[in-house]
């Protein structure tokens, strides 16, 4: 942002620290009104005719700032994304260990990629894949949605899982 000397404009539309407009000012005369309450003129739309600065505490505007960012970031929500890798023609036990581990990563609140990878000529027969996947979705319907229906990505099939939002139950 552009303060007080750093400005380059002849002219400023000028707003008070109050926030009412003082009509359009030199530069020079707006750092003075600036000065006279120990505050700064800040640039705050560079690119309307005539730029628009405001009156106030840069100093002051920078640390709420900051401390906004801060708390946005300490809001904001990482996803993990947690893989199951299955096979075409994979064991009921298997598949429900698998299944079981799926579970245990949507109840954490991570997102499940379950992946069907093919071998030699097992790439021949898509649906078998497509049929383990589906059974996978379809067992875990009540805690997860399914966010991308299963699509092939080279020599395997994926599928993504995501934990429902209504876990009140």
């Amino acid at each position: 942002m552009m303060v007080n000397d750093g400005i380059r404009a002849r002219e400023v539309r000028l707003i008070s620290e109050s926030g009412e407009q003082l009509g359009v000012k030199s530069t020079r005369d707006a750092i003075a009104l600036a000065e006279q309450s120990n505050l700064d003129v800040v640039l705050v739309a560079p690119t309307a005719k005539p730029p628009v600065a405001r009156i106030m505490d840069y100093g002051k505007y920078r640390f709420e700032l900051q401390k906004k960012q801060r708390d946005a970031r300490k809001k904001q929500k990482t996803i993990n994304i947690k893989e199951v890798r299955l096979s075409p023609v994979i064991e009921e036990n298997d598949f429900q260990t698998k299944l079981n581990n799926a579970v245990k990563f949507l109840n954490k609140g991570a997102k499940v990629k379950a992946s069907v990878r093919f071998r030699g000529r097992a790439i021949t027969h898509k649906e078998i894949g497509q049929k383990v996947l589906e059974k996978l979705a379809d067992a875990t319907k009540d805690i997860a949605t399914v966010e991308s229906k299963p699509k092939m990505d080279g020599r395997s099939m994926f599928l993504l899982l995501a934990p429902k939002a209504d876990k009140e139950n």
